[in-house]
């Protein structure tokens, strides 16, 4: 199949790009395909919508707008300590007045619809799996490949998938896509730039009682129970009716490898201003995603000689506001833009060079461009010194200090366990506090069991030479879902019972390293975070796309 335009992910980015170029080339062909099975599956954010792109986009949009739209109006930014809360003043970035909370996978549906209605082709379900690519030129990509058994070989079931081709494709794969890793080095785009920096962002919804819920409420904290050297914090959105979106994001530049953010994230809720807020509550829907920090200096090169980078998968998080999908949609509409006129001119030519030009223009590289000193000084002073340093670059620079902060890869940083503090975490109560199994349950996770795994080890050889003997299988800790195990008598009594025994299922797809200590990979539990693909020591896990439909299914409130 061909079309003049093919966009490859069902995020905020991609359907602004699709809706831009069907309002401004209606003529043109143009295709999306998600590898979520409907769109907004795969989509997990907090989320507080800055409505600037989206106004846009569809200044009418509030005639019919998305469900779960309610308007923030009290923000709050709390420092905690183990048993207190002190209400710091809300920084600039951070004022919400004239957002909306929202449910982003119901944003993307919405957004799907109005797509479809304008023309756009879209294929839920479809993985795109390879990148086609024709004399240095992209040319599309080949998604929808299905029936591939464990072993490698072809089933009963299977489908190679369809080419499809483009004039020009715009990948919007979201974080630390599969893809895009590979346009990476294909076209060295990361030359020049500061490594990308991530977080692991978890999330989960909860209805609570009428008498906690104030709708409208936006209340961020930071402080416990991370330690001074760990970046990180919390959000709490009430939306809807009864419903609370709560969440906590872990920099993945953190050092001590004993370290768990799905547990860290767990204690949280334990304090006691969070706890009165959930009390009487149920937990209804859980997922996990990592999140693009590098901001501007990390800013890759965009295009290459038939497609572009928009969204995320570029990363254009604005970290101080804890926002990125009104710059990721913008994105979106400066590449449609520059495809529709390609389109339109006599020679389609290879390079959309017209679209950094117009994105260095716009407000959106102002913006991060402004705050590019704020998250690498916390990682350079730690927390109290970065906190100085956010409120003298914010209030007195203005964003405009003469010098620009480097970054360091985030697998570059964990320290060797015998040098770490253990961190000893309570057992889940099954109240307040839950496991991992129990947390993907909700996710509604599912994969193809007979495909073979999505996670791979490039040497397993390596796992136990580095993460075990000189991490202790941090991958254990890190993920936030119970994929990785590290198993057998050397790891149970080194790890003490952790991880979770009931979580080894029969075996696992994956294993590395030998009869004492051995690593056991239970890729049907993922819910494509990517935080493997990111902080392996070594870079040895390599995160692939599964076939099209797996993975979570988030539901609409998320």
């Amino acid at each position: 199949m061909e079309f003049d335009v093919l966009i490859v992910g069902g995020g905020p980015a991609g359907l602004a790009a699709a809706i831009r170029l069907k309002q401004v080339a209606p003529d043109a062909t143009v295709c999306l395909v998600e590898k979520g099975s409907e769109i907004g599956a795969h989509t997990l954010s907090g989320a507080v919508l800055e409505i600037r792109a989206l106004d846009e986009l569809l200044p009418d949009w509030r005639e019919d707008p998305p469900a779960l739209a309610t308007p923030a109006t009290d923000d709050r930014f709390m420092l905690l300590t183990e048993t207190r809360a002190f209400k710091l003043p809300t920084p600039p970035q951070m004022n919400n007045h004239g957002n909306y909370i929202v449910s982003l996978g119901n944003v993307c549906r919405w957004l799907g619809a109005k797509a479809e209605a304008l023309g756009v082709e879209i294929y839920p379900g479809f993985a795109a799996s390879e990148t086609i690519i024709e004399d240095g030129q992209v040319k599309g990509v080949v998604a929808g490949v299905a029936g591939i058994q464990k072993d490698g070989t072809k089933g009963p079931a299977y489908e190679p998938g369809m080419e499809l081709r483009a004039s020009y494709t715009l990948f919007a794969e979201g974080c630390r896509g599969s893809l895009t890793k590979q346009l990476f080095e294909r076209y060295d785009l990361r030359q020049g730039v500061a490594p990308q920096t991530y977080a692991l962002g978890m999330k989960e919804l909860w209805e609570i009682p009428k008498e906690n819920h104030k709708p409208g409420l936006v209340w961020h904290s930071t402080g416990w129970p991370l330690t001074s050297d760990t970046y990180g914090g919390s959000w709490l959105y009430m939306l809807g009716e009864n419903l609370v979106s709560i969440g906590f994001v872990v920099g993945l530049d953190y050092s001590n490898p004993w370290l768990s953010p799905f547990d860290e994230f767990q204690r949280f809720k334990t304090h006691p201003e969070v706890r009165k807020m959930l009390e009487g509550g149920k937990r209804v829907a859980y997922g996990a995603r990592a999140l693009n920090e590098g901001g501007f200096q990390a800013i890759p090169k965009l295009v290459f000689p038939g497609g572009a980078l928009i969204g995320d998968c570029a990363g254009f998080l604005n970290v101080p506001k804890i926002k990125g999908t009104h710059t990721s949609m913008k994105t979106g509409m400066l590449a449609a833009e520059a495809a529709a006129a390609a389109i339109a001119g006599e020679t389609r030519a290879p390079v959309l060079d017209s679209y950094p030009t117009a994105l260095k223009a716009s407000w959106v590289w102002e913006e991060l461009k402004g705050v590019r000193n704020i998250r690498p000084g916390f990682a350079k002073y730690g927390f109290w010194g970065g906190l100085a340093n956010a409120a003298l670059d914010t209030y007195v620079f203005r964003g405009k200090a003469p010098w620009t902060w480097p970054h360091h890869a985030d697998h570059e940083t964990l320290k060797p366990a015998a040098q770490a503090k253990r961190i000893t975490y309570p057992k889940p109560d099954g109240v307040l506090t839950f496991d991992r199994l129990s947390s993907v349950f909700l996710s509604n996770t599912n994969h193809e069991e007979n495909q073979p795994a999505h996670l791979q080890l490039r040497d397993p050889d390596r796992w136990k030479g580095v993460n075990w003997d000189q991490f202790r299988s941090p991958e254990s800790r890190y993920c936030p879902a119970a994929v990785y195990e590290a198993v057998g008598p050397d790891a149970e009594r080194e790890l003490k019972g952790t991880p979770d025994p009931e979580a080894t299922g029969p075996g696992g797809d994956v294993e590395a390293g030998d009869a004492g200590a051995r690593l056991v990979i239970n890729a049907q539990n993922c819910v494509h975070c990517k935080t493997c693909d990111i902080k392996d020591p070594t870079q040895n896990i390599d995160w692939r796309t599964p076939e099209g439909g797996g993975g979570p299914n988030y539901i609409g409130g998320m």
